[in-house]
């Protein structure tokens, strides 16, 4: 069976879309800084497609134009949008982050802060446990000199 020009039409347009959107669209190209950190813009891509078309009766095709096959009628459209997202921050020294570009930084900056918190929080209490430890054998070993 032979391909229908609607196949074709939508094949030339969804090839298109594929060469405008692709990862490097999405993900951007690595920035390295002297320091050694690596900034990675990230964008949000959305697109869409239609297409569309019908078939007309050779009979109905206008007088001297090809009557040997069925007349066909159509169109395709796409539309693109890329939109800057944030940035992901690989530093040496602060580790990965995401810095939005838009919205409300100060909840975003919480919630980029929450491991690191829990971290240190963790560590306090290792210190704390350990200083706990340190104590009681102190303890133990004194009270085991008197009774000697």
């Amino acid at each position: 069976m032979a391909e229908h020009p609607i196949q074709g039409l939508m094949k030339t347009a969804m090839a298109s879309i594929k060469d405008m959107v692709d990862v490097n669209t999405i993900v951007g190209d690595a920035v390295e800084t002297p320091d050694g950190t690596v900034i990675i813009p990230i964008s949000r891509v959305t697109f869409g497609f239609a297409a569309g078309g019908g078939d007309y009766d050779p009979e109905e095709v206008e007088e001297g134009a090809d009557n040997s096959h069925t007349a066909f009628g159509g169109g395709s459209g796409a539309g693109v949008s890329v939109r800057p997202v944030g940035f992901l921050v690989c530093s040496p020294t602060t580790g990965v982050r995401f810095m939005p570009v838009e919205g409300n930084v100060v909840y975003d900056r919480l919630i980029d802060m929450v491991p690191q918190a829990i971290s240190k929080f963790q560590d306090i209490m290792c210190k704390k446990d350990t200083s706990d430890k340190m104590d009681e054998l102190a303890e133990t070993a004194e009270t085991s000199k008197m009774h000697s």
